[in-house]
């Protein structure tokens, strides 16, 4: 079985692949905080106990392949996946065999997070594309007919503008991420609801109209991330939400790297 670990800036995703190819099946998924000091030993805790829940054991455990745009943990996670599963960890990078040309001037710029999002969501859906992730960050990714990467725009993320917001306004204060009842709100919490709902949806409408209109052509738009559901139910371009191209892209990589 294949470990996958999407490593961002504010979570780590873990899941549990069983076979291979066409017949790969996700058969477990978790979702950490990211601690940059968290040692190999506390990320084999953790794991354990999330595998035994599972029904799963740690000698289950084949192979381990790993997305990681926090560059601190990444030794961490080698000795781990050495000392727990005695595997050399896969590292998804841009010098990795991708099945796709990265047409951005520097190709290693792209973080492994939006390679395996690329990978994942052309192999589940085709292409052309746009991929949007509501992450720390809010990136936007343009894929061609043929799979290759042209490239895209990167914004600060939902929770990172808010968090901005309420640390800057004295008078104002954290609410929750839900739709208000109109735009135009008649309290405080519905007025930042609806900027941060309706604002971040009309973000995503605006750079995907840019984006297509650049690409020449009507792209299939694919979300992912925590709040992409909700975003969704607000924009008029997100056409499907798949919370699971980043593990998916994480495992084909590995599969055509590793055989």
């Amino acid at each position: 079985m294949l470990l996958a670990l999407d490593v961002g800036n504010t979570n780590v995703v873990l899941g549990v692949y069983r076979g291979n190819g066409k017949n790969a099946e996700l058969i477990a998924d978790w979702r950490l905080r990211t601690d940059r000091g968290r040692t190999a030993d506390e990320y084999g805790s953790l794991v354990r106990t999330m595998l035994e829940a599972a029904n799963l054991k740690p000698e289950d455990i084949t192979d381990v392949a790993i997305s990681s745009v926090v560059p601190q943990v990444n030794r961490d996670l080698a000795e781990y996946s050495k000392r727990y599963f005695k595997a050399e960890a896969f590292f998804a990078t841009a010098k990795c065999d991708l099945g796709m040309t990265i047409r951005y001037d520097s190709p290693t710029d792209v973080g492994a997070d939006r390679i395996c999002n690329a990978v994942g969501a052309f192999a589940k859906h085709g292409g052309p594309l746009i991929i949007v992730d509501y992450g720390t960050a809010t990136t936007f990714c343009a894929i061609a007919e043929n799979g290759d990467y042209i490239g895209g725009a990167i914004a600060p993320g939902i929770g990172i503008s808010m968090n901005a917001l309420f640390s800057h306004a004295a008078r104002l204060y954290p609410v929750e991420f839900k739709k208000p009842p109109a735009a135009i709100g008649k309290n405080t919490i519905n007025s930042m609801q609806s900027g941060a709902v309706f604002g971040f949806a009309g973000q995503t409408d605006a750079l995907v109209a840019r984006m297509r209109k650049e690409m020449g052509i009507h792209a299939k738009v694919v979300a992912a991330g925590g709040l992409a559901s909700l975003i969704q139910s607000e924009s008029a371009s997100i056409d499907v939400v798949d919370q699971m191209i980043t593990l998916d892209g994480l495992r084909i990589l590995y599969e055509r790297n590793k055989g």
